[in-house]
């Protein structure tokens, strides 16, 4: 345990010294592997599939604020979209206007939990946002998480039909488009499951780890994990959703376990040294629970010099 706390400390030590540089090779991959799985699964434009353009905007991005880079992402889908089909496009940057108008509106600092839960979809861990947010977030946060499942859905729905999805003539052709599309989108009911089920996540686990008992938060993830993992189950045999039962099942015990690591290096103390003070002033009485962090000093790499001594060999 020693050796992972040294670890641990020794990460931080070097994160924080040299996070001027970290940051924007780290918004550097995340928006190069956006536009990459953007590309590979929507992109109808050849323009933007250019390597040199999505190489471009990822270093562009990488010294912009997050919430940029989510808007740069909505722009790139669309314009993606709309090289398939007009009606499609318009639907979908309504669904993006809404949704943008509720993050910015209660969550605007969980950009990330916008770009990284689509992308957890892919790896099929998307189990490890609503768990990350609802330790580090608060209720609100759950948005964030919301509008990244339903991008991910809005564009997987567009991979699936984009063969009936081609600009119409007409306006009857038009309206039996958007009607197509939209029924698409708003009866999936495994989208619907999802951001009920990583709403739910997101406000039980932070509601647990805010609780003054011990072991809130590995509480708190078991519980989520196994809330998490119930409702989907349940609720996927309930609607006869198309979900696999060990992908999720294996899924959600990835995600539980990359938590557990993020909870390590976010909060970790020694509960065997809680104290319980109480003090008062001329209005109130305090009773407060303190518990230490667990804290180790690095040992410091002494490097000895061992100064060979020539002798001088006569003939």
């Amino acid at each position: 345990m020693t050796n992972l706390l040294v670890l641990k400390e020794r990460i931080v030590s070097l994160y924080t010294r040299f996070e001027l540089y970290i940051v924007p090779v780290l918004k550097f991959l995340t928006m190069l592997l956006t536009m990459l799985l953007i590309n590979s699964n929507i992109g109808y434009n050849n323009k933007l599939k250019n390597p040199a353009i999505v190489l471009i905007i990822a270093l562009l991005c990488s010294f912009l604020p997050v919430n940029v880079m989510i808007l740069i992402s909505a722009l790139v889908i669309l314009l993606h979209i709309y090289s398939l089909s007009l009606e499609c496009a318009v639907i979908v940057a309504m669904i993006f206007l809404i949704m943008f108008v509720l993050y910015f509106r209660f969550s605007p600092k969980d950009g990330v939990a916008v770009i990284l839960t689509p992308i957890c979809f892919v790896f099929h861990i998307p189990y490890v946002v609503p768990l990350s947010v609802g330790f580090l977030g608060n209720p609100l946060s759950c948005i964030s998480v919301v509008c990244g499942t339903i991008t991910y859905y809005v564009l997987d729905y567009v991979k699936d039909n984009s063969e009936k999805m081609t600009t119409s003539k007409g306006a009857e052709s038009a309206l039996s488009s958007f009607k197509f599309i939209i029924d698409g989108i708003i009866k999936n009911d495994t989208m619907v499951l999802m951001v009920v089920v990583f709403a739910i996540m997101v406000l039980v686990v932070y509601m647990i780890r805010r609780l003054s008992i011990d072991y809130a938060w590995y509480i708190a993830l078991g519980v989520g994990t196994v809330a998490g993992l119930f409702m989907i189950l349940v609720g996927g045999i309930s609607l006869d959703a198309d979900i696999s039962i060990i992908g999720v099942i294996l899924g959600m015990i990835i995600s539980a376990l990359i938590v557990l690591v993020l909870q390590f290096f976010v909060f970790n103390v020694d509960y065997s040294r809680t104290e319980l003070v109480q003090f008062e002033d001329d209005e109130y009485y305090y009773y407060v629970k303190a518990i230490p962090k667990i804290s180790v000093e690095v040992p410091k790499v002494q490097v000895k010099r061992i100064n060979s001594q020539r002798r001088s060999v006569g003939k």
